[in-house]
């Protein structure tokens, strides 16, 4: 492994606090956001605690940091004038990122910044595929709706299986192999269907850090792999149809509406998940330097 992928993997994975199922290993979470009063990107990341490699673990603990910071703007106030749900999720999320990604930062910088990566393309095809089967899943699960209001986010415009297909065929057509999806992406969708049966409020909790992460820091991690490795070509992964920011603001709006119904332990059990969709998506992003 390259030196920049070492360290980036090293410190990769931010949040992995929130207790994993039974038999999942320690995980990395990533998230990669414009460092505020800086011109370039700035990485953190993590894993939870593990007896014996404590070292180790104190410098994996942030890179899901700062995948929301852009556009993870405030909502509007509530209903009844109160602080939207949203927010709350916004807040959490901020709280992972480093001091120089977001002014609400709360954790020290132990990674190098994007800029220092060196990606492969074989890493982030592996990456985009996985991001693939990820997507997939959330847009199949609203659309099954087994949970009523899951239906209310369907067709938001932020649905990504469709770019990420147009891009892998592209890279077909340079003359490229397209792998199958990790053990991490498996691993991910599957936890996502099963939290979408069982536990709505978790799901809604990456459903939201998912699409928005990738809105802010996902992008600007795209820009930069772009600049290394595709001659600054612009994926369709980054690509939307009409103006991003409205499609955004729809949907927090219908969060927040849905979160309206919720009684405030359910909230918080939202809450509580925000570090471990962190760390899932934290294990497929360190595929692009691995």
């Amino acid at each position: 492994m390259a030196p920049a992928a070492a360290s980036a993997s090293a410190s990769l994975a931010a949040t992995a606090t929130a207790p994993h199922h039974a038999l999942a290993p320690p995980r990395v979470s990533v998230s990669v956001a414009a460092a505020g009063r800086n011109s370039g990107l700035s990485v953190s990341v993590g894993v939870r605690p593990v007896p014996g490699i404590s070292v180790v673990n104190s410098q994996r603990r942030r890179m899901v940091a700062a995948a929301a910071a852009t556009e993870m703007a405030p909502a509007a106030r509530g209903e009844g004038g109160g602080k939207p749900f949203v927010d709350e999720m916004r807040a959490v999320a901020m709280r992972l990122h480093t001091k120089d990604q977001a002014r609400e930062g709360e954790k020290e910088p132990q990674a190098p910044p994007v800029a220092r990566w060196e990606p492969t393309v074989e890493g982030y095809l592996r990456f985009l595929v996985d991001s693939k089967l990820v997507f997939q899943t959330l847009e199949d699960i609203v659309d099954r709706a087994a949970v009523p209001w899951y239906a209310e986010f369907r067709n938001t415009g932020l649905e990504r299986s469709e770019p990420l297909k147009k891009d892998l065929e592209w890279f077909t057509e340079q003359g490229h192999t397209i792998p199958e999806p990790s053990a991490a992406g498996t691993a991910y969708a599957s936890y996502l269907e099963e939290l979408s049966e069982k536990d709505p409020q978790a799901f809604i909790c990456h459903f939201y850090n998912v699409y928005f992460a990738h809105t802010a820091g996902g992008r600007m991690i795209g820009k930069k792999v772009a600049e290394k490795i595709l001659n600054k070509k612009e994926l369709e992964f980054y690509k939307w149809e009409g103006t991003l920011s409205q499609l955004l603001q729809n949907v927090r709006t219908t969060l927040n509406q849905v979160a309206s119904s919720w009684s405030r332990e359910e909230k918080d059990h939202c809450l509580e998940e925000t570090e471990k969709s962190f760390a899932y998506s934290g294990d497929l992003l360190r595929q692009i330097f691995t």
